[in-house]
């Protein structure tokens, strides 16, 4: 039986949840439908210090998910084109998340065909399953997460993230990808052995094992 990772999972180190999360299941029930996906890529997001945190400018109204407690949903606007949904993590008041960028399709892959393929053409309603969530963008269109999903609390909602008992996957970590600050923390993680995460290979060609 699933069950829901529970808030102490958040409230620990960012890094270790945005491990942690890799394997686990990301899931959304909405009026049209269940559709989830098996998280095999994640970024790490931590604290004022880090230049590519929307915390680095203090506290704002914006990243004010960041500073509330652990288990939380942040979502925002990308470049005023795709939603991203992160995993707020750490105990309250010490901004951090984890950013969730790719999965596996479980369940739901002909409703996340349908949710890509608007506005984007019939192209994208015949997409293989495993392209369906690669990035965060992709993601929460497949899953149908949107700015209402801000706040809203992973650990108890439509929205969640749950360990359904599933096999430990291999993880490697890199540099954070489509960012151009903060690239010299190795703070992407993910399962190198998967056909979903973003095509790109760590800078020295192999995953790093933390």
């Amino acid at each position: 039986m699933n069950t829901v990772l529970p808030r102490a999972f958040y409230e620990r180190p960012t890094l270790d949840v945005a491990r942690d999360l890799i394997g686990k299941v990301l899931v959304h029930d909405a009026r049209g439908g269940r559709a989830a996906g098996v998280i095999v890529e994640t970024e790490a997001y931590i604290g004022e210090s880090d230049p590519a945190c929307h915390a680095s400018p203090g506290p704002t109204r914006r990243n004010a998910p960041l500073y509330g407690p652990p288990g939380i949903a942040y979502v925002y606007l990308n470049y005023g084109i795709h939603y991203l949904v992160n995993a707020v993590t750490e105990p309250e008041t010490r901004p951090a998340a984890v950013l969730i960028r790719a999965l596996e399709p479980l369940e739901g892959a002909d409703l996340m065909r349908r949710r890509r393929a608007r506005g984007a053409g019939a192209r994208s309603g015949h997409l293989p399953a495993m392209d369906l969530c690669r990035g965060p963008g992709n993601l929460t269109r497949a899953l149908g997460i949107s700015l209402r999903h801000n706040r809203v609390d992973l650990t108890g909602s439509a929205l969640r993230i749950e360990d359904a008992g599933l096999p430990a996957r291999t993880v490697g970590w890199s540099s954070r990808i489509g960012i151009r600050v903060g690239v010299d923390h190795q703070w992407r993680c993910y399962d190198p052995h998967s056909a979903a995460v973003s095509r790109l290979k760590p800078p020295d060609g192999g995953p790093k094992a933390r």
